[in-house]
């Protein structure tokens, strides 16, 4: 990619010293765009036309989620198996809570295997519209959307062709949906600020964007991000964990929330080849799950002295329920939480499962426990699962 943009600039003459900054800046919105363009038609060409099915992916680095909760299978089992097999997500991106008659966005979704459980989840009261730029991806899921309606008993489904970046061409409707999906595809997006602009704006108040995606413990270097397998596998395009959460609370998700996470191991000799003879042995890939409400958050996690209670309403968890990496709440228990974490509770879907003690009239200062650390376990370390990372948020 490096190489044809080098190519293009030479041919224009581009040179900052002898050329006037406008044309400069001329000539680099072009080669931008440029890249832009190949890099679509190469993600695109490779979910198209090279990977027929999981089993042609050269990485784990989309296939790291583990077994699905049984209705979540339960859901998968209804599915068209073309639908299935042309799955290559990295997470289960669904969150944990009630959905009936939610509006929900499935962004890069595919074939449609998690727009068509989403349509099961939400039920006939609800939508689920899945949006890819893959034509032969779109006409598989198109083609079972009546292979759908009929085994579910109603239809809730739509697919639009179009980019990430530019989900404002496709005239959903500002401020409409509940919960924006996405598995795996946001890293290959060449602009991510730009799908997390739109996200914010599509969203209702009180709605989140969850997301799973692939992550790195430092900035992937440009050699590696040259490689359009690596891209494609959704390596290339990770973002290192610390400036896509600061990209995130810079368009407006104040408090990103890390849900879980897990180590990817390259298990391919050619990639392990590449990384090693471009001095980049210390490079590590996270699969990771991640929430982003569009509620109104502070920057920190304040202490105001407040708690919750779970009331284990919720009907596929009595016993307890996971809001985050740092939050599984029991039920019938008083947990202290620090502001924003009250505000993800009760000013969104999941107010009516809990019970609120407390307010924001009194402020004590930094809620303890918050960090800046690494979020993600270390694969080499014992301890894994609930409360095991000392980074990120109280």
């Amino acid at each position: 990619m490096r190489v044809i943009i080098s190519a293009f600039l030479a041919s224009t003459g581009f040179a900052l010293v002898t050329r006037p900054k406008a044309r400069s800046q001329s000539s680099l919105n072009v080669a931008s765009d440029l890249f832009v363009d190949e890099t679509r038609a190469s993600v695109s060409k490779y979910y198209g036309e090279e990977l027929k099915n999981s089993d042609d992916l050269k990485t784990n680095a989309c296939c790291t989620a583990g077994s699905p909760p049984k209705y979540i299978q339960d859901c998968i089992n209804n599915i068209n198996p073309e639908v299935v097999g042309k799955y290559y997500g990295c997470g289960l991106c669904l969150p944990q809570y009630p959905l009936e008659g939610a509006s929900v966005l499935d962004l890069g979704c595919g074939a449609g295997r998690d727009v068509y459980i989403a349509s099961q989840l939400v039920g006939p009261t609800g939508k689920v519209v899945g949006v890819d730029m893959t034509d032969e991806q779109l006409e598989v899921a198109n083609k079972h959307l009546d292979y759908h309606a009929e085994k579910f008993g109603f239809a809730n489904v739509e697919f639009k062709k179009g980019y990430l970046e530019q989900l404002a061409d496709l005239n959903l409707e500002p401020g409409s949906f509940d919960v924006i999906i996405s598995n795996c595809v946001i890293n290959l997006c060449t602009d991510k600020e730009a799908v997390l602009k739109e996200c914010l704006n599509l969203l209702k108040p009180g709605g989140e964007l969850y997301f799973s995606d692939v992550y790195s413990n430092r900035r992937v270097p440009q050699v590696l991000r040259d490689d359009e397998v690596l891209w494609g596998e959704c390596l290339s395009g990770a973002l290192y964990w610390n400036d896509f959460e600061n990209m995130a609370r810079k368009v407006g998700f104040s408090d990103p929330r890390l849900v879980e996470d897990a180590p990817i191991t390259v298990q391919n000799a050619d990639v392990e080849k590449l990384i090693t003879e471009t001095g980049n042995d210390a490079l590590e890939f996270f699969s990771a799950t991640y929430r982003l409400w569009k509620v109104d958050l502070e920057p920190h996690c304040e202490d105001y002295g407040q708690a919750v209670i779970y009331k284990g309403t919720m009907e596929r968890y009595p016993s307890g329920w996971l809001l985050d990496k740092h939050h599984y709440f029991e039920a019938g228990k008083i947990h202290p939480v620090c502001g924003n974490t009250w505000n993800m509770l009760e000013k969104t879907r999941l107010k009516q499962h809990f019970d609120f003690v407390g307010n924001f009239d009194k402020h004590y200062g930094i809620f303890e426990g918050c960090g800046s650390a690494i979020p993600y376990d270390d694969p080499n370390a014992v301890a894994s699962g609930k409360g095991a990372s000392t980074g990120g948020c109280c």
